[in-house]
C-alpha cells in the first residue's frame, strides 16, 4: 500500500522513494523498480515499461507527475490494449489513490510513478 505521496517522494510499505519508480504487484511477485528512468523524461514509451509487459498484469496505473506533465505515448496505449491491460493515467497524487484501490482488491497491477513535475 502506498502510504504517502508528495512532490518528489513516495512511501510504499514503509520504504520511502525519492526517484521515479515502478511498483509491480502480481500473485507471483511484488517488486519495486526504483530509480526508474525513461527514454525521454516527460514521455512514456513502450520500452520504458519493458520490465512489466510480460508479467500478466490486469491494470497499469501511470502517475504522470504532480502536475501531470509526463505524456503517455500512443504506442504505450496500443501495447496495453494489445495485451489486454487496462491503462489509466492520472496526476501522481490521484494515481496513487487509484493504485491503492486496486492493490487492496488484490488485482495484478503495476504502477509507474513520475514523482516530480
Amino acid at each position: 500500500m502506498i502510504e504517502h505521496y508528495s512532490f518528489g517522494s513516495l512511501t510504499f510499505k514503509g520504504q520511502n522513494y525519492t526517484k521515479d519508480l515502478i511498483i509491480l504487484c502480481t500473485q507471483e511477485e511484488e517488486k519495486i523498480f526504483s530509480s526508474w528512468w525513461r527514454k525521454e523524461g516527460h514521455k512514456l514509451h513502450v520500452e520504458d515499461l519493458a520490465d512489466i509487459w510480460d508479467k500478466g498484469i490486469k491494470f497499469l496505473i501511470v502517475g504522470m507527475g504532480a502536475n501531470g506533465l509526463m505524456q503517455v505515448t500512443q504506442e504505450v496505449k496500443e501495447k496495453a490494449k494489445e495485451l489486454g491491460i487496462i491503462l489509466e493515467a492520472y496526476p501522481t497524487a490521484q494515481a496513487t489513490q487509484r493504485f491503492n484501490e486496486l492493490y487492496s482488491q488484490g488485482v495484478s497491477l503495476a504502477g509507474a510513478f513520475h514523482l516530480t513535475c
